[in-house]
């Protein structure tokens, strides 16, 4: 006897039910990790989110920055770029991979720091930017001087002080981000801003620019070392002094401005002729109380990402519909693509396989031709046919005509009013019209002295000599069947 199937006890999952346990799996024993390897793949979606890879040497990572954290990355990856990446752990269930969600980047070390800015470096100095013959010298006293840096922090104010210590000059200060997401971007828009302000309008025009920013760490001046900022100091009409940093600190602005100062402090010393003391002990006091501020402000942020893990996140799902939007655009894209490659190659079998219209003429010229021939044969057929019939039908009609009847010795009498049919219609003095088969006669019945008697011969009218009395004969009476002659007498 065969045996049954096995029964199990081992529990039945739906794929759905799979993929979401692994995702709670992941997202619940990872959280938020530091993973550091090398770009590849990376790409930018049209709805404005990041798709990259990083690998190894041994594995691969997918990951993914979407489109509100991507415009604030402090760097843009590229292919091959050595980095570490903040974020998540968690899974796809549409491609059952697992990802890692990126909410910053950063480069991996100094060493790959230094090796981006060398070879950013060279580029541009291949392309002239950094030749001498392109720097302009310092106005000797400037009327005004712009200033391009962030409006809260101690640069602007050392600026002002050693400006105000050695000679007061009117300062036109544009302010922007000195670091971080879109500072490159601003910076580089103050400098095109400053050119672009005519010489004789409402903002005076500045006679020398000073793009300046505070020490920090590599990563804290890459700003300054982004190729939109070296362009525009390259391309600026007025001349500018590049204060970036300590006098250790080197950015590539530094190769594009007409002069580089050590410090901020030291960009005032050459704007202007004179030089005053600056007030340390005021300027390390409100660096010290931003630093303090800045610590506070990490503190909470990490103290509020720390409550915000254990809520439900319904901005996760959001991210990845947005994920399969974009892979269902991409596949869409590529349908289309193939569906009119395909449209056009059969539209081109079809256009093969076409007659051409010449073709067509001479084929419709045979069967005119044809068709012609055809009718002309008919036609003398068809003639011979209807003649045949109308012969016939004249034949017919002659065979009935009362004109036979009159060759046969019968006469029409006609009155005023017509034919008569009925002899009780003749009266005395009535004209009569008689018609016979050769010719026409007039006549008349007889008047008062003579009685009309039915049945009695009309005297011809055809002689103007006295008319001889009829001969008598009896009268037809109506419904008399006696006489022998079956058309009786007229009169």
């Amino acid at each position: 006897m065969a045996a049954g199937p096995a029964i199990s006890n081992i529990p039945e999952f739906s794929v759905s039910e799979i993929s979401q346990a692994v995702k709670r799996t992941l997202e619940g024993t990872f959280d938020r990790v530091r993973v550091r390897g090398e770009v590849s793949g990376f790409k930018r979606a049209a709805s404005g989110h990041l798709y990259l890879a990083l690998k190894d040497e041994n594995a691969v990572l997918d990951g993914v920055c979407w489109r509100g954290v991507a415009g604030r990355l402090s760097i843009q990856p590229e292919d091959g770029m050595e980095v570490i990446a903040s974020g998540r752990i968690t899974s796809y269930p549409g491609r059952s991979k697992y990802q890692i969600v990126i909410d910053s980047l950063e480069l991996a070390g100094q060493g790959a720091l230094l090796k981006l800015l060398e070879d950013r470096r060279r580029k541009l100095a291949e392309e002239g930017l950094f030749d001498e013959a392109r720097k302009r010298p310092l106005p000797f006293l400037p009327g005004v001087i712009g200033v391009v840096t962030s409006p809260t922090g101690a640069v602007i104010r050392d600026i002002l002080h050693r400006l105000e210590d050695r000679f007061p000059r009117h300062v036109l200060v544009w302010p922007v981000l000195v670091q971080g997401d879109g500072a490159a971007e601003q910076v580089a828009a103050a400098i095109r801003g400053f050119n672009a302000l005519p010489t004789d309008g409402a903002v005076p025009r500045p006679d020398l620019l000073i793009v300046a920013r505070g020490g920090g760490s590599l990563e804290d001046l890459w700003a300054f070392n982004e190729e939109v900022v070296v362009r525009a100091a390259a391309a600026s009409e007025i001349p500018l002094i590049s204060a970036v940093g300590h006098e250790t600190d080197t950015t590539l602005i530094d190769f594009a401005a007409d002069r580089r100062a050590p410090t901020p402090s030291a960009a005032a010393e050459m704007a202007v002729p004179v030089r005053r003391d600056l007030m340390v002990q005021s300027a390390d006091l409100e660096r010290r109380m931003l630093a303090a501020a800045s610590r506070l402000l990490e503190e909470r942020r990490m103290q509020l990402e720390g409550l915000g893990r254990g809520l439900v996140d319904p901005r996760r799902l959001l991210e990845e519909m947005a994920q399969r939007l974009d892979e269902r655009t991409e596949r869409l894209r590529a349908a289309w693509d193939r569906l009119m490659a395909e449209g056009r190659g059969q539209l081109d079998r079809l256009a093969a396989a076409l007659p051409h219209p010449r073709q067509l003429l001479a084929v419709k010229r045979e069967q005119s031709a044809a068709t012609g021939e055809r009718l002309e044969r008919l036609r003398p057929r068809l003639l011979t046919e209807r003649r045949s019939e109308l012969d016939g039908l004249g034949r017919v009609l002659e065979s009935m005509s009362y004109k036979r009847v009159l060759k046969r010795g019968y006469v029409v009498v006609r009155g005023p009013e017509g034919a008569i049919t009925d002899p009780d219609a003749v009266t005395a003095g009535l004209a009569l019209d008689l018609e016979f088969a050769d010719n026409r006669h007039a006549a008349a019945t007889g008047g008062a002295d003579q009685p009309v008697t039915r049945g009695a011969e009309k005297p011809s009218a055809t002689t103007a000599a006295p008319k001889a009395p009829a001969s008598k004969k009896p009268v037809r009476r109506k419904n008399d069947d006696s006489s022998d002659d079956p058309q009786g007498s007229l009169l």
